[in-house]
């Protein structure tokens, strides 16, 4: 458990609404920067979807990042890259003489 001392106090603003944390001070940053992305996403469809309201504006920024998190989390997969590496490790074996 993280000292108290390393717990911060902050307030991140969503859309339209704060949401007070508590988070450890290594976190915050993490923290700050999930809240600007979340925003961007926010703001680029309230500008491109007018009157849809906040809670679909937060909807259509979670799914969109969701997306690219479970896309970039595929391609992050090392077994495709693993087996083509055997592949060819057993290719090389097979040449050599023996």
């Amino acid at each position: 458990m993280a000292e108290q001392s390393e717990i911060l106090q902050i307030t991140l603003k969503i859309g339209t609404r704060p949401f007070p944390m508590n988070v450890t001070r290594a976190d915050e940053y993490f923290y700050r920067e999930a809240e600007k992305l979340i925003n961007e996403r926010y703001r680029y469809y309230a500008d491109r979807y007018p009157a849809q309201g906040n809670e679909t504006y937060l909807m259509m920024a979670l799914l969109d990042i969701a997306v690219k998190y479970k896309r970039i989390e595929s391609e992050a997969d090392p077994a495709p890259v693993v087996t083509a590496l055997e592949s060819l490790l057993a290719d090389i074996e097979k040449s050599l003489p023996q």
